[in-house]
């Protein structure tokens, strides 16, 4: 009685670029000055607290509870694009495309959840011109919320551009570059909502 011999699929190798990409490199300096323009908010946030006699100012209510379950929501979609990455860089591009779906609607939630934020925070008679807190409250989360958005957007361009069933040389630099920007915009969130949300006394 003979036994068929199954033969062992080699596993997908793992692209490795002999260099780093121009794209990746161009991204990362860019990302440098961005934190440098996060860095001055930052400053001027702890200027404003450290000479405000009482901070944040009477009367002001933050769902920490909501907004804390949209901060997870966000962070959490920087290890499923980077599942994407890992994807793409083995070759399987129906994954990757997958999981830029769904990262893409978890950074959508999160923005849907600051508009309706400040929307509440408007009704409520918080504008930008009420103090310092609130004026740094919506410079801070609405350039946030603008790094999203375009982050947003580019993974829409990429989903666009791994549309045929072959892709391209240059498309797994391109999904290394938009990852490294999105996992930057969830890092810098750490940041803000450590200060608007949990330092919030002083």
């Amino acid at each position: 009685m003979t036994q068929a011999l199954t033969v062992e699929q080699p596993a997908p190798r793992r692209y490795v670029p002999e260099r780093p990409p121009l794209l990746a490199v161009g991204v990362l300096v860019w990302l440098g000055s961005d934190l440098m323009f996060f860095s001055g908010l930052f400053a001027a946030y702890f200027t404003l607290r450290a000479h405000a006699p009482v901070w944040p100012p009477a009367g002001t209510h933050l769902d920490l509870v909501t907004a804390g379950i949209f901060a997870i929501i966000l962070i959490a979609s920087s290890p499923t694009f980077q599942m994407g990455v890992w994807a793409i860089e083995r070759g399987e591009r129906r994954k990757a495309r997958a999981w830029i779906v769904i990262s893409f609607l978890m950074g959508a939630s999160f923005v849907a959840s600051t508009l309706y934020e400040w929307h509440e925070f408007l009704v409520q008679g918080f504008a930008p011109h009420t103090s310092g807190y609130w004026s740094l409250f919506y410079v801070m989360t609405g350039v946030h919320g603008l790094h999203v958005t375009l982050g947003l957007i580019a993974m829409l361009f990429l989903l666009g551009r791994m549309k045929g069933l072959k892709g391209d040389p240059g498309e797994t630099n391109v999904y290394q570059a938009v990852g490294y920007y999105w996992h930057f915009v969830d890092f810098m969130w750490i940041g803000i909502f450590s200060c608007l949300f949990l330092l919030k006394t002083g």
